[in-house]
């Protein structure tokens, strides 16, 4: 008999058009070499254009996903992403004090790429001051800081101001997203561990088909915490896939296409 492979659950919204939510997510942690699990927070519709409609799930059946696979399968690493609204919240921060997900990685989803609102006003509270406690890493870009903090980042040293902000809020980690700064410049994200800074850089490519490159970031960093690396290393090695995963980019549809998530492997 095989050794079972590293778990990841993804807590976290579908996407209809297959380029962001838990389908990138399951697609990540395919091609990350680990066993990847679902709990649908939201069902939405939606293309390369932009969201089209939200349905949430209720909150008790999220966290009823949530318990029957871990309580059977197990779960190595955790990435949260839409929780719609504060229902969802709440529910989800139940149950994470109930079963064993191991580290989580939340990823503030906010609002898509197009601008298209995907948490409710009144969620957003709840999401930072009871559940980014419980992470051991927030991966917010930069119109998330501004909504989850209020704060306006403009440079490198505005993400950094974030970052300490953010890292007040409970969480171990903060990885704030330099992908909305000058489209010019390298794609800088700083990480933040409360005592320092670490820079991570990669050369930004032009392509603007990026749909789904956050919940990709974030899902990556997920399977590297469940094959069992650290934060830093974990999120060195998502960096990287990302990178490659927006240079293997391709358009889909008549509006922004997603990243290829299965770059090592294409044709």
């Amino acid at each position: 008999m095989r050794d079972v492979p590293p778990r990841a659950l993804t807590i976290a919204g579908s996407d209809s058009g297959g380029g962001a939510g838990l389908q990138a997510d399951l697609k990540t942690f395919l091609c990350c070499g680990v066993h990847g699990m679902s709990a649908v927070t939201a069902v939405t519709a939606q293309h390369s254009r932009g969201v089209v409609g939200v349905h949430a799930l209720p909150g008790s059946f999220v966290a009823e996903q949530v318990v029957a696979v871990a309580s059977d399968i197990g779960v190595d690493a955790t990435k949260i992403g839409m929780l719609a609204n504060r229902d969802v919240v709440d529910a989800v921060v139940d149950v994470v004090g109930s079963v064993d997900l191991g580290p989580l990685v939340v990823d503030p989803v906010c609002a898509s790429q197009h601008g298209d609102p995907l948490l409710a006003d009144d969620a957003v509270h709840a999401l930072t001051s009871r559940l980014f406690p419980l992470a051991v890493l927030v991966t917010p870009n930069l119109p998330e800081v501004k909504v989850l903090i209020g704060l306006e980042v403009r440079d490198p040293a505005g993400m950094r101001e974030a970052a300490r902000r953010l890292f007040d809020l409970g969480p171990q980690w903060v990885l704030v997203k330099g992908g909305h700064l000058d489209p010019e410049s390298a794609a800088v994200d700083v990480l933040y561990d409360g005592s320092s800074f670490t820079e991570l850089t990669a050369p930004r490519h032009p392509s603007v088909h990026t749909h789904g490159s956050g919940d990709t970031l974030a899902a990556a960093t997920t399977a590297a915490l469940a094959r069992g690396l650290d934060v830093p290393a974990a999120v060195a090695s998502a960096k990287s896939f990302i990178t490659s995963a927006v240079d293997g980019s391709f358009p889909l549809g008549s509006g922004r296409g997603p990243v290829g998530h299965f770059w090592r492997i294409r044709a």
